[in-house]
């Protein structure tokens, strides 16, 4: 007699492999079909709001263990908000200006010195598109709940000029200015 044989196991339908690698597409699938987030939002609409700011990721390369704690930690918060009370939309974003990714693409053999900056942010504004749709699909994987198909992204038109209209009302008030 083999000794698992001498175990008394209860009897279930649930497979005793999850199989995660191969059922995880499905999963991630079906979470898309039932489109929780928009259903969570439409269900809340009414209540007090409450907005969590997140500072956003270059787009610059795939996430690693910080990007995944920071993103689990504040899904914790905007969920239980929600679900005490409040009415907690979460739109992500991402900085795509800046050096982390001119060193991205510096560090991928790309020669700044051999074209225009013109061509040189061409390369940049490709590359960090890129990397928004690649660090979406990694977060949506870690289950994070949010509006991404409406993110903020740092190089649309819009956010730019957003940000020249609250610079030049600074420099109205005096906020803005140069010394020594």
């Amino acid at each position: 007699m083999e000794y698992k044989d001498t175990l008394l196991m209860p009897k279930t339908e649930f497979p005793m492999r999850g199989n995660l690698p191969q059922r995880e597409p499905d999963i991630q699938a079906q979470w898309e079909e039932m489109d929780i987030y928009q259903k969570v939002q439409n269900r809340t609409n009414e209540r007090p709001i409450f907005v969590l700011h997140d500072g956003p990721p270059y787009a610059n390369g795939d996430i690693h263990m910080g990007h995944a704690l920071n993103k689990i930690l504040k899904d914790f918060i905007v969920r239980y908000k929600s679900m005490s009370g409040f009415h907690a939309p979460y739109v992500p974003g991402w900085d795509t200006h800046g050096l982390p990714i001119e060193q991205a693409l510096t560090n991928k053999g790309v020669k700044r010195k051999e074209m225009t900056v013109a061509e040189f942010r061409q390369l940049c504004t490709k590359y960090a598109l890129e990397q928004i749709d690649n660090q979406r699909t990694q977060f949506k994987r870690l289950g994070v709940r949010g509006d991404w198909e409406n993110p903020y992204i740092t190089l649309k038109p819009k956010y730019e000029a957003q940000q020249i209209k609250v610079f030049g009302e600074m420099a109205k008030k005096g906020y803005i200015y140069k010394r020594l």
